[in-house]
């Protein structure tokens, strides 16, 4: 992530946090929440604004990164510790992340790119498989 976009983010999540997500808690017509993961060499709490989906009473995230060749800071994070909060609105909930298997991720990604069509081009761009993942309360 470039300087630009990090500059972005954090307006986003400041913003979105002000407000208890009034603003900044869609994007478009997709739901927006703020995932906190704790960093996996510095132990600070890093916070990103995602897209999500509901999935029965867990969310899933897509780790897209735009079709960047890496997976995003976040997930390597929650990767090295699944234990990670969620803001929605006013709400925060403790979750545990994991990533989704190959079955959930070939029910999920439709409804994600429906959700979102960017994610189908962002796939294009990359020769890795954009994860799902889930988070589970």
């Amino acid at each position: 992530m470039n300087a630009g976009q990090r500059a972005v983010v954090a307006l986003h999540r400041s913003v979105y946090r002000l407000t208890r997500g009034t603003v900044g808690g869609r994007y478009g017509a997709a739901p927006m929440l703020l995932l906190t993961t704790t960093g996996r060499r510095s132990g600070r709490q890093r916070t990103q604004p995602l897209l999500y989906l509901e999935d029965g009473e867990d969310l899933a995230v897509i780790a897209s990164a735009g079709g960047q060749p890496t997976h995003p800071s976040w997930f390597h994070n929650l990767i090295a510790d699944p234990d990670v909060s969620v803001q929605i609105g006013a709400n925060h909930t403790p979750m545990r992340a994991r990533v989704a298997s190959a079955d959930e991720r070939a029910r999920i990604w439709p409804r994600a790119v429906a959700a979102y069509a960017s994610y189908a081009t962002y796939q294009t761009r990359t020769t890795r498989e954009i994860p799902v993942v889930l988070l589970e309360p």
